[in-house]
């Protein structure tokens, strides 16, 4: 006999099987058991939580010869047939691939005919929402009053696309995510039927696998059993599904701590050996960060010991980290989880948010240097105010240095309000790496590219209109050896900007718009603007002659005779000496 899939030979026949709706169930069988079924509802939710299959149990509860009651018997003819799809009267269609107007029409013709099989004409519309704009027009009058011996149930995955005018002739259930205990134990009963002999820690893993979804924790159960046997292991799901173990992301984890680049692009390597996608490893790292951060914020947590099996030993990790470091890591990891999707070379992606990762990890971690010094939240407050504090001295300290004059050295006079407040200084050594750029503002090519910036604009915003939102802040001032110098108003825009993935979007635009390749170098405007000032302040002054003042006025009449001369000609003008 040919192999059924585990998830059609376990899909649920009656409403007790059903996984994580208890909510649905209760609402459907009391009214069941009341008589008061309503001629239209609606299912949604996500992927594989039950929608289809509950519409099929509704439709055998209401046409079962036993009943209607709150259960189907599954013996008689009607629930036998129903279950194998062979009755007339209760119909399942596929609106992704029936979604015209003509197949609504051909409904709304035959909804008029009593049934002939069993008490109820029952229609079931799977993803209802692919239905065209017309297929709702011919569906809402049947919908709103359709004959006594109708009931309707529509089943979506996006119920947002549904006119408004659909659902509010509906009763509306929301289909909610399988909880990971629930699915645990549906995948053991199943294992335990089926003589299949599962690891804990291996159930746990399929189930967080599937988000949530029923059907595909069973359809990878399936899979993982073809290839391990009667015998399912943790490292057989690992293996199976390209995941992580807990050891190698410590490993890895260590290396972003250390700092060592070396080792993170190595253990990158060595995952990309085994199979594992970049985009997997990512959706791993991710998941494995914000564990952390729930054992560091809310380590007794109900939402913690759901999702990981070894609480202790994520503890021992997350203390090397802060919360804020860990927050920003995340936001790291999801940044380029997003551009991973448009890019060509995901794994380059990878590399380069964990060295990312790498450079952020140095300013984070909480661990106290001093000897005897406790882990309690208080001392690793303490701890963190500490090196804020240091780097603080250090970066004045650093500015200090670079010329900006101490605010007590400021003349009295400049505190007058008829006085405007003096420009930034600017270090010796920004004024050299802004030389060139000084320079190169009256070069012809740099007014061509104004001319042509509103257009490197526009291509910008057509190939990534978020992008466009951060490159709009900037405006180029100058040009110099191949580089455009863009200024911006916004550190945080100018900081996005040079991401890799946008720099090279933008490059790539002024390229084409140009005609010529540029690199793109950017710069925060008030140093732009401060550099300027600056170095015409040290520009040499033009030098003063005295002329006098006879020879300056015969100049000037001179001038003005030769001007009326070529306006109204020489018979006109008449020169008369004062």
């Amino acid at each position: 006999m040919a192999h059924i899939a585990l998830y059609r030979t376990w899909r649920p026949q009656t409403f007790q099987d059903m996984v994580g709706q208890k909510h649905i169930v209760q609402t459907l069988q009391n009214s069941l058991r009341e008589g008061r079924y309503s001629h239209a509802y609606l299912f949604n939710g996500p992927r594989g939580t039950g929608k289809t299959s509950a519409a099929k149990i509704l439709a055998k509860a209401v046409n079962c010869q036993n009943g209607p009651g709150i259960e189907p018997c599954n013996r008689c003819d009607a629930c036998l047939r129903i279950t194998e799809g062979s009755v007339m009267d209760v119909v399942e269609i596929d609106a992704a691939s029936n979604r015209g107007v003509e197949e609504i029409r051909d409904i709304r013709d035959k909804v008029k005919y009593a049934p002939t099989e069993v008490r109820q004409k029952v229609y079931i519309i799977d993803e209802v929402h692919m239905l065209t704009t017309e297929a709702f027009n011919a569906l809402l009058k049947t919908l709103e009053e359709p004959p006594a011996h109708v009931m309707f149930i529509l089943a979506t995955t996006e119920p947002h696309k549904l006119p408004a005018t659909i659902i509010s002739r509906c009763q509306r259930f929301d289909f909610r995510r399988v909880a990971l205990e629930e699915q645990v134990e549906r995948i053991q009963q199943v294992c335990r039927a089926e003589h299949i002999e599962i690891e804990d820690e291996a159930a746990s893993f399929i189930a967080r696998l599937s988000d949530g979804g029923m059907r595909d924790a069973l359809s990878l159960l399936d899979q993982i059993i073809a290839f391990s046997g009667k015998r399912v292991t943790y490292e057989d799901v690992l293996s199976i599904t390209g995941g992580m173990a807990s050891d190698q992301f410590e490993r890895l984890v260590e290396a972003i701590t250390n700092k060592d680049v070396g080792a993170v692009l190595q253990l990158i390597e060595a995952f990309m050996q085994e199979g594992k996608s970049a985009d997997k490893c990512m959706e791993s790292l991710i998941y494995y960060f914000r564990d952390l951060l729930l054992v560091k914020m809310v380590p007794n947590s109900g939402a913690v010991t759901e999702r990981i099996t070894d609480v202790q030993r994520f503890v021992a990790v997350a203390q090397r980290f802060s919360s804020d470091a860990l927050i920003a890591m995340i936001d790291t990891l999801n940044y380029y989880q997003t551009e991973m999707k448009y890019s060509v070379q995901p794994q380059t992606l990878l590399e380069v948010a964990l060295m990312k990762l790498c450079s952020q990890a140095g300013a984070a971690p909480i661990a106290a240097t001093t000897a005897g010094a406790s882990t309690g939240s208080q001392d690793g407050l303490v701890s963190q105010l500490m090196g804020r504090i240091q780097r603080l001295e250090d970066q004045l300290a650093q500015v200090l240095k670079n010329g900006v004059a101490p605010a007590n050295a400021v003349p009295a006079a400049s505190s007058s309000p008829a006085r405007s407040a003096p420009a930034p200084a600017v270090s010796k050594n920004t004024i050299a790496k802004l030389d060139g750029y000084l320079k190169g503002r009256d070069d012809p090519a740099f007014k061509m590219i104004l001319s042509g910036w509103s257009q490197v604009l526009s291509r910008v915003k057509e190939q990534k209109i978020t992008v466009h939102a951060w490159l709009v802040d900037g405006e180029p001032v100058s040009i110099n050896e191949g580089n455009i110098l863009v200024a911006f108003k916004s550190a945080m825009h100018r900081e996005t900007t040079e991401k890799p993935a946008n720099k090279q979007l933008i490059e790539q635009v002024i390229g084409e718009q140009l005609g010529q390749p540029y690199r793109l170098v950017t710069v925060m405007i008030r140093d732009w603007r401060a550099a300027a000032d600056q170095q015409s302040s040290e520009a040499p002054k033009e030098e003063l002659k005295l002329v006098p003042e006879d020879t300056q006025v015969s100049d000037t009449k001179k001038e003005w005779i030769s001007e009326a001369i070529q306006l109204f000609g020489e018979d006109l003008v008449k020169i008369k000496e004062d």
